[in-house]
């Protein structure tokens, strides 16, 4: 990746291009395998190549991902990577007029509900996990009275928890230590509710 720095979104035309259905998992699968051809990816969605690469450039034109050093023998190929460790977009970024406030609840519900798909599929296909993966899963709701300072503190602990696990894993992946690793996914949702 380009940049070990999470990159902030917060203009709106950047948000709207990253808020496309097809995008976000493209990015998500990118993020995944790191480095991919159009080719690759189109693979992993069930998309035409041609509609995956029109995408990809999308991404590209507003710096959310990059192309990658050329691997292997076909020189035709064009390489993809993120651009960045990640992605990140914030409320207070696009609470200053009607539009912005809508395509970032937008944006948020969309990536919310690729969330809920991907858990989905796992609990429909648990039972094909070996027993250990089973068993390291897990799946949690706490509730809690907090103060919204607490709730900051708490939310940036969980982060730097969560980066601390990808590096290690992710450090030993290019080490060569492959054997029983998959991607698992995090998702971690905090925030004030009323009853």
């Amino acid at each position: 990746m380009a940049s070990n720095e999470m990159r902030r979104i917060s203009d709106l035309e950047t948000l709207k291009a990253f808020g496309h259905p097809l995008r976000m998992k493209l990015y998500r699968a990118l993020y995944i395998s790191r480095k991919a051809t159009a080719s690759q990816l189109a693979e992993q969605v069930d998309e035409a190549v041609s509609l995956v690469s029109y995408h990809l450039r999308k991404l590209a034109d507003h710096g959310l991902i990059e192309e990658a050093e050329r691997q292997g023998k076909d020189g035709r190929e064009r390489w993809w990577q993120p651009a960045s460790k990640g992605l990140t977009f914030h409320e207070e970024d696009f609470s200053d007029a009607p539009e912005k406030v809508a395509t970032h609840a937008a944006v948020g519900r969309l990536s919310f509900d690729q969330h809920v798909e991907l858990y989905r599929r796992y609990i429909d296909s648990a039972q094909s996990w070996p027993q250990e993966w089973r068993s390291a899963a897990s799946g949690s709701e706490y509730l809690a009275r907090l103060t919204a300072e607490e709730l900051s503190a708490l939310s940036r602990e969980m982060h730097q928890l969560i980066d601390r696990y990808e590096e290690l894993g992710r450090a030993r992946d290019e080490a060569g230590d492959t054997e029983g690793r998959e991607n698992v996914a995090v998702h971690l949702y905090a925030f004030p509710f009323h009853t």
